[in-house]
């Protein structure tokens, strides 16, 4: 019998509601799973189970009455370190808050639990959620279940490592410069950035959040399936009055023509080999299914990437210079003093005119994606780095952040984005990466299904 633990949670809603299995059934399959493999990966750094065992016992009981038990009934997920679940510390990676517990859930994690998903652990971020790479000193060293000489991805690098490891189905990420797309895309599964004011999000730990996180920070899922990220989209994205920024808009929009701008190279970027060969398999599969694909070039990517580079530099500086020395964590003081040797710092006139530039180009790329509503472009120029390699040296960390040029540009827009597992190359994962207008989720994975398939787990 196929264990519980390695269904998609498409599959475990339906066995659940059918009654084949119950929520304790598979909870407790899960945290198997968590007791046999999070030790050699340290996805999860705060266990829940007693509450995700009292969760499941709740839905097994609603479901006995003939009650409603929610779309995600049953369906073990985690939480990352950085948003708010009560009776948990909200620590971001950081000793400064192991004891900054939370009082109330978070909008994200509380749809997600009114959906019926069952919380059975919070995952490993870095120190601040700064980096495409997963240490911290408060709870160690994430590693890459699929390939540990590699980096799990980051910030979300333990939500990851826990679904490429069957450790839940889904994982809740965060991503204000590629920290869903990127972990996705490094552990070979599938990752969904939704737009800006699609799923609600407050923290009562930190109510008053920087500008640029209001523009460009947003949850969303990470799967195995994209059946499994539409699925948990829609519990995400339900109304919460504490975010201003949401906007309650249909998750299914009108029908737009089936055709697919191929950017291989977005304004010169530099872009391996291989990358290049699955952004071309992928075409394939959608020129198959009857998609128009055109080969062109994108709006302005560089420039938006050095203006969100500005702001996000800007308020470091203000509001987080005296936190990152305070906390001392090695390789955030590196990232931090490699970002300040790259971004200048800036007068206020400098940060106004970055969000004047803004404007502009969000009207550049809307256009450009209602010629083209699906936009097929690299996750990153590179096959998934080596591990801990953006702290080895200022030269090292210039060629990432090149590197991850889409993955920092196209949150400064707001736009949203779908990272797709298509395989490995050289031993590595590789996938590439889905762009379309603000709220048009459903035309990526509309598309997501086409290329993607269920990946399997690891470990």
């Amino acid at each position: 019998m196929t264990p519980l633990w390695s269904l998609t949670a498409t599959e475990l809603v339906q066995l659940i509601q059918r009654g084949d299995v119950s929520a304790r059934d598979v909870t407790e399959s899960t945290l198997s799973r968590i007791d046999a493999v999070n030790a050699e990966c340290n996805a999860i750094v705060a266990r829940c189970d007693d509450e995700a065992l009292a969760a499941a016992d709740a839905i097994d009981s609603a479901r006995a009455q003939g009650l409603d038990t929610g779309p995600m009934a049953g369906v073990p997920i985690t939480i990352k370190v950085n948003t708010d679940q009560v009776g948990h510390a909200t620590t971001n990676g950081l000793r400064r808050q192991r004891d900054l517990i939370a009082t109330q859930d978070s909008p994200v994690v509380s749809n997600l639990r009114k959906a019926g998903a069952v919380i059975v652990g919070r995952s490993n971020t870095p120190a601040f959620s700064l980096r495409w790479f997963t240490r911290n000193s408060l709870h160690g060293h994430t590693t890459n279940p699929r390939a540990p000489g590699i980096t799990p991805g980051g910030s979300s690098g333990g939500a990851s490592a826990a679904v490429a490891a069957g450790m839940g189905p889904v994982a809740h990420g965060t991503d204000i410069a590629g920290s869903i797309r990127y972990p996705a895309y490094a552990c070979g599964i599938h990752g969904l950035r939704p737009s800006l004011g699609r799923v609600p999000a407050f923290n009562t730990s930190a109510p008053d959040r920087n500008i640029g996180a209001q523009l460009m920070a947003v949850s969303g899922p990470l799967a195995r399936s994209i059946p499994d990220l539409r699925l948990s989209l829609a519990a995400m994205a339900q109304p919460d009055l504490r975010d201003p920024w949401y906007t309650p808009a249909p998750l299914h929009g009108p029908t737009l023509p089936r055709r697919a701008a191929l950017c291989l190279a977005p304004n010169g970027m530099e872009v391996d080999a291989p990358v290049k060969d699955a952004l071309r398999a992928a075409a394939s599969r959608l020129a198959a299914a009857g998609w128009q694909i055109d080969e062109v070039d994108t709006p302005p990517v560089h420039e938006a990437m050095r203006l969100q580079l500005i702001l996000w530099l800007s308020e470091m500086r203000i509001g987080a210079h005296d936190a990152i020395i305070d906390e001392d964590d090695p390789d955030a003081l590196a990232i931090y003093d490699y970002l300040q040797a790259i971004v200048p710092e800036s007068e206020p006139p400098a940060v106004l005119e970055a969000l004047r530039g803004r404007s502009r180009l969000m009207r550049q790329w809307r256009a450009f994606l209602s010629d083209y509503p699906v936009m097929l472009c690299p996750v990153s120029g590179e096959l998934p780095f080596d591990d801990l390699r953006d702290v080895i040296s200022q030269s090292e960390f210039e060629t990432i952040i090149t590197a991850q040029a889409l993955q920092i540009g196209l949150p400064f827009l707001g736009l949203p984005g779908l990272s797709v597992a298509t395989g490995t190359a050289q031993g590595r994962p590789v996938g590439v990466q889905l762009v379309a207008n603000q709220f048009r989720e459903d035309i990526l994975l509309d598309a997501g299904d086409i290329i993607a398939g269920i990946v399997p787990t690891t470990l």
